[in-house]
C-alpha cells in the first residue's frame, strides 16, 4: 500500500509540475509590476479555453498532491 501511495505521489507531483509549466505568464515580471502593470496581474481576469482548462487541473493536482503528502505519513 504504501509503495502504490509513494509511486502516485510521485506521478501527481509530475503532472503537477507540467501543468504549471505548460501556463502562459500573466504578467511582465519585476519590471511589469514596477511600472503599472499590477492592474493586469491582480485585475479580475477570466481564464478561458485552455487556460481555463489547466488552471482547473492544477488545482485538482494540488488538493491531490497534498491529501497523498498526508496519507503517506499515516502509512
Amino acid at each position: 500500500m504504501h509503495t502504490v501511495v509513494l509511486v502516485s505521489l510521485v506521478i501527481v507531483s509530475l503532472a503537477l509540475i507540467v501543468v504549471v509549466l505548460l501556463q502562459s505568464s500573466k504578467s511582465a515580471g519585476l519590471s511589469g509590476a514596477i511600472s503599472g502593470g499590477a492592474e493586469q496581474l491582480f485585475g479580475k481576469q477570466k481564464a478561458r479555453g485552455m487556460d481555463l482548462i489547466l488552471h482547473r487541473a492544477t488545482i485538482v493536482l494540488a488538493i491531490v498532491f497534498f491529501l497523498l503528502a498526508i496519507a503517506i505519513t499515516k502509512i
